[in-house]
């Protein structure tokens, strides 16, 4: 099924190019049920890249939700959500665990998802949503070989798309997060923030560091993308955002969908991550190949990894149309300067 845009094509950055066999994870890459392969966390870790990825699965009908939309089924399907680990010696082909690495579900938690992996100190972290009955939770774990994960810590409902930063700022752990004030604000208006720990398990000193209204290209909601990196002029940073146009159906899973994902950058402040010091004002990139325009939700792009080499190339990889992981590069300088230009 084809999407129609929720408004004119915005003018994607020139600085950053699509992999040309998008996607680089899909379902049929997978070894055991998947359907929605996306929203993955990507690190290098011990001589290796290392992805952790959300997998959605319809068991024995991984078309499931295609009926679904088209009319085919009466009722939507049922996931079963988990996490998959692969391993890749270039960060492009990759080599998928043969089972499951980690799954939660019991009286409380209904499920794990949307991974974030940072390496601090040696160790590997990582942030992730939780659902429970009683919210959404955002968490911090500590893995050494992505079979067991030890939890650190679980925030109050509901907060989400945490990301740490690689290395302590003014001897503090940071991280950015996207809470969900629905009740004060009436409405989808969720923006990012920041928050500080002596320990990784304890948080506070939380401060605004991006609001909707800061961005052009945003009219609902924004949050936290991949995990920061250092560079000389700042942490360089993603982030998704939000357009909804009410006037527009863009279909997918749902019956009626409004909403674009873009994926923006910016850089922060070294000594300050709360404060924002430059940004780029259109889309980083932007839903335009039919594998981000088409799929379980239609016209989204979600960064979710990462990686500066040291060549200066910047692999960014990003959940597609809810449905596969891609990957777009670029040079670090050239994004630096989008940040840094008047614009």
């Amino acid at each position: 099924m084809s999407a129609t845009p929720l408004v004119e094509p915005i003018a994607a950055a020139t600085a950053i190019s699509r992999y040309s066999a998008n996607p680089v994870l899909q379902a049929s890459d997978i070894p055991y049920d998947a359907s929605l392969i996306f929203n993955a966390g990507v690190a290098k870790y011990q001589g290796q890249y290392v992805m952790l990825f959300r997998n959605d699965a319809c068991p024995g009908n991984e078309a499931g939700w295609i009926d679904w939309r088209e009319g085919r089924r009466e009722h939507p399907p049922r996931f079963e959500t988990s996490m998959g680990f692969a391993t890749s010696k270039d960060g492009i082909k990759w080599d998928v665990a043969a089972k499951p690495c980690w799954k939660i579900a019991d009286d409380e938690v209904l499920r794990v998802y949307d991974p974030r992996i940072t390496i601090l100190e040696g160790v590997a972290y990582v942030c992730f949503a939780m659902d429970t009955k009683h919210g959404v939770r955002g968490g911090v774990a500590r893995t050494e070989d992505f079979s067991r994960f030890d939890i650190l810590s679980l925030s109050t409902p509901d907060n989400r798309n945490m990301v740490l930063f690689p290395e302590k700022v003014g001897g503090k752990y940071m991280r950015l997060e996207r809470p969900f004030p629905v009740y004060s604000r009436g409405r989808d208006r969720f923006d990012l923030w920041s928050g500080a720990s002596p320990d990784l398990r304890y948080w506070g000193d939380h401060e605004l560091v991006l609001g909707v209204e800061h961005v052009p290209f945003a009219n609902d909601k924004i949050g936290p993308g991949a995990p920061p990196v250092r560079t000389s002029r700042g942490w360089l940073t993603t982030f998704h955002s939000v357009w909804r146009d009410p006037a527009i159906n863009l279909r997918g899973w749902e019956k009626t969908w409004h909403k674009r994902y873009d994926a923006g950058i910016m850089l922060l402040d070294l000594e300050n991550p709360s404060r924002v010091i430059g940004m780029f004002k259109e889309p980083l990139l932007t839903p335009v190949t039919p594998y981000e325009r088409n799929g379980f939700r239609n016209d989204v792009i979600f960064p979710g990894g990462m990686i500066l080499e040291d060549s200066g190339e910047v692999k960014i990889y990003y959940g597609a149309a809810d449905t596969v992981e891609a990957l777009a590069t670029a040079h670090v300088d050239d994004l630096v300067a989008l940040c840094t230009e008047a614009r």
